[in-house]
């Protein structure tokens, strides 16, 4: 049976899981727009940098963009200054996250705008748009319910994925149970943490396909 030091120690070790998920969801959602217009743009630099972007973080594990986000970057930062330069495991965590969680949703958000008809882009250059008010006004919003499932996806791999900090020196939930585990020598630890992983994976399924049922009936009556 878990005490109370221990159930506060599960409790701000989920909480540090929690937040590095949402963090990198949210900003991961906002420049994936951006890298997916830079993809989809005619001007070269943007595409070619939108490009390499996508390939290298979504070709690189993300362990390895953990390590050079929290132990190269100081690391080369002293040897060019010959200051030290630390970073905050959770600032570190966050940053490699959110970098690696824009090139999927880049790739997941460009999906989906190019799969709208091209009559609508058309349609919006009639009434006088400019390329950037028919991408706002009109073809992104119709990409919301096409994006509902993916983002749900990604969200949990980021969720799972968080155990990962526990190599850079942060207790999440995962580490908070594999000390306690190896303190007293029983695997019942290991049961509690799958459990509240499985809880919280469930919340967001259950959350993002109420979303998705939701933003269908608005587009059955829209019909």
């Amino acid at each position: 049976m878990l005490n109370q030091t221990q159930l506060w120690a599960i409790f701000d070790g989920t909480v540090i899981t929690v937040e590095i998920a949402i963090v990198a969801i949210i900003l991961g959602a906002f420049f994936g727009v951006i890298v997916a217009l830079g993809r989809l743009s005619k001007n070269k630099v943007a595409n070619a940098v939108s490009w390499f972007y996508i390939w290298f973080f979504r070709g690189t594990p993300l362990l390895l963009q953990l390590f050079i986000i929290y132990f190269a970057i100081p690391i080369i930062y002293l040897d060019s200054t010959g200051m030290t330069f630390n970073i905050n495991p959770m600032v570190g965590a966050f940053i490699a996250f959110s970098l690696n969680s824009t090139a999927y949703l880049a790739e997941i958000i460009r999906a989906a705008i190019e799969s709208i008809d091209s009559g609508q882009m058309e349609a919006a250059k009639a009434l006088g748009m400019s390329y950037r008010q028919a991408m706002t006004k009109i073809v992104i919003p119709q990409t919301f319910k096409r994006l509902v499932a993916p983002v749900g996806n990604e969200f949990i791999m980021l969720l799972k994925d968080t155990s990962l900090v526990s190599t850079i020196a942060l207790f999440d939930l995962l580490r908070t149970v594999k000390t306690m585990a190896s303190s007293d020598g029983n695997w019942i630890y290991y049961v509690y943490a799958a459990a509240i992983y499985l809880f919280l994976t469930t919340i967001i399924q259950v959350a993002f396909d109420k979303i998705e049922k939701k933003l269908g009936v608005y587009e059955r009556q829209g019909n």
